[in-house]
């Protein structure tokens, strides 16, 4: 990214063909305008957008601030050229997701980049005060790159919300414990980027006093553990989560897992120790000690991940669900759901050898108590009917994911919570498996590399409703279809939709065991 002056040939061309320029509290930026999606079946408005591209809120974790909480990003002389994307925090492809997350590597990254419709004072745009969405990116708490063109926010702003995404401090040296460094570097790295967006949205279009935060998988989990912290309670005002995976690691198995690791590493478990390892052997060293090598398969759902929001005293001052009951967040509305086979398509290379293995083992690998296994598979016998390999895929995403969403929904009581369920099977694995619903949501069926994830030609139709129902709870905190209440209705989101009662009934048995 360049720090530059505008040009006169920029300063005198018509306001059409200008760059749009924000002045934000640190500096000057110059976005670009584009084109969004032209008009068709979905919900249109906007058609001109603009982009702010890698705009740092912070400076950058390296050197004595790798390993310390994030600081605000000094402020620049001149005009910064934000035309495209900033550093990332992940290096190289880990292949861990179907989504497109590229990496770009430098220093600064720390940064957001900000898509909206409108600059307030720039002549051929008008109104102002739009709703906000600031989307948290997933990938495990050590993946995921908000560069993602997924992730562009075109299609929002053309339905009247200006969007933001975020990047954050990934894998050890967002989340990992070390003696003598802050705690959750990477929730640290979240809370700052929001107070950026509090401070600077209106600059473009943004109302600060609507602000929804949204993510998937890890940034699913995210958002629900901000959801639960009082500290973070005054930067948003609803939360959308997507397949969300918390994390709350506990402090005693943060520090064992960081005290682990140094010693594998030869270093002692502090900064200083820590900052004689360059990142490449970090990476190395976290990947090993995270790898899964088999055996007993539910100590993925029963250990949890060990590098993640951890619960530190400070920042979190209890596990999320203990918050959520008691009252934290209750007055934020809340969308949640999943797509019914998240980790499906990790069974897939087991199939054969998990069909001589009697469904009783195979639950009991899987963690299913013996008293409601019965129960569980009468109410998943059309997927017992695929065969062990899809019962395997199917505990696995609702002991992870599903089984979350009641508890959740539980934990806040009375407060405003709508839940889904994402269906449609893709067509290329033939059910619906984990970041399917992306880009859904982000309304951008026509981006690269959705045939992997999504098959042929996926109904737009679909995307459309689902797009429209996120537009509809950004800007108004409703969603359309009826909360979850003693009922129990969810949007299930298929080829039709439908609003269904008890809609997570297939996983109720495991609530009991």
């Amino acid at each position: 990214m360049e720090n530059t002056q505008a040009t006169a040939e920029e300063t005198t061309a018509p306001a059409a063909e200008r760059h749009p320029e924000v002045q934000t509290r640190a500096g000057r930026v110059r976005g670009r305008w584009r084109d969004t999606t032209p008009p068709g079946s979905g919900p249109r408005g906007h058609l001109r957008s603009a982009a702010f591209l890698g705009i740092p809120f912070a400076e950058p974790p390296v050197g004595e601030r790798r390993f310390a909480a994030p600081v605000p990003k000094a402020p620049w002389e001149g005009v910064l050229d934000a035309a495209e994307f900033g550093a990332t925090a992940q290096r190289g492809d880990p292949g861990v997701t179907l989504i497109p997350e590229p990496s770009i590597d430098g220093d600064s990254t720390l940064n957001v980049n900000v898509y909206t419709p409108v600059i307030p004072g720039e002549e051929g745009t008008e109104g102002s005060g739009l709703p906000v969405l600031v989307y948290i990116h997933g990938g495990g708490y050590f993946a995921g790159s908000p560069a993602s063109p997924w992730y562009d926010g075109r299609n929002f702003t053309r339905d009247g919300v200006v969007t933001v995404t975020i990047s954050y401090r990934l894998g050890f040296d967002g989340f990992g414990w070390i003696q003598d460094a802050p705690s959750n570097r990477g929730v640290r790295d979240w809370l700052l980027a929001l107070e950026w967006v509090q401070q600077n949205i209106a600059a473009f279009g943004g109302d600060p006093a609507r602000v929804t935060i949204a993510g998937q998988s890890a940034g699913g989990g995210a958002v629900l553990t901000l959801l639960g912290m009082e500290r973070a309670q005054h930067l948003f005002h609803g939360v959308y989560a997507i397949s969300g995976a918390l994390a709350d690691v506990s402090a005693e198995r943060a520090e064992a897992f960081g005290r682990s690791l140094a010693a594998t590493a030869g270093v002692a478990p502090t900064r200083a120790g820590w900052s004689a390892l360059d990142q490449d052997r970090v990476l190395e060293l976290q990947k090993k000690a995270t790898a899964f090598e088999g055996g007993d398969m539910s100590s993925i759902v029963e250990d949890g991940l060990p590098l993640g929001p951890s619960v530190d005293g400070e920042l979190l001052l209890r596990p999320t669900p203990e918050s959520l009951r008691a009252g934290v967040g209750s007055g934020k509305p809340l969308v949640l759901g999943a797509t019914d086979d998240e980790f499906t398509m990790a069974m897939g290379d087991a199939a054969k050898a998990l069909r001589w293995v009697p469904t009783g083992m195979l639950l009991g690998k899987l963690g299913v108590a013996k008293p409601v296994r019965r129960a569980y598979l009468a109410a998943n016998a059309d997927v017992v009917a695929k065969g062990k390999a899809r019962l395997a895929g199917r505990v696995l995403t609702d002991r992870m994911f599903r089984l979350a969403i009641l508890r959740i929904v539980a934990d806040r009581g009375t407060a405003p919570t709508w839940v889904y369920r994402f269906s449609w099977p893709s067509g290329t694995f033939g059910f619906a498996e984990h970041c399917l619903d992306v880009p859904f949501f982000f309304d951008c069926l026509d981006g690269p590399a959705m045939v992997p994830l999504a098959g042929p030609n996926p109904p737009q139709a679909l995307a459309d409703e689902v797009h429209r129902a996120a537009v509809a709870f950004i800007a108004a905190g409703d969603p359309g279809w009826t909360r979850y209440d003693r009922d129990g209705i969810a949007r299930v989101f298929d080829t039709p939709s439908r609003d269904q009662p008890d809609a997570y009934a297939s996983v109720r048995p495991l609530q009991e065991g």
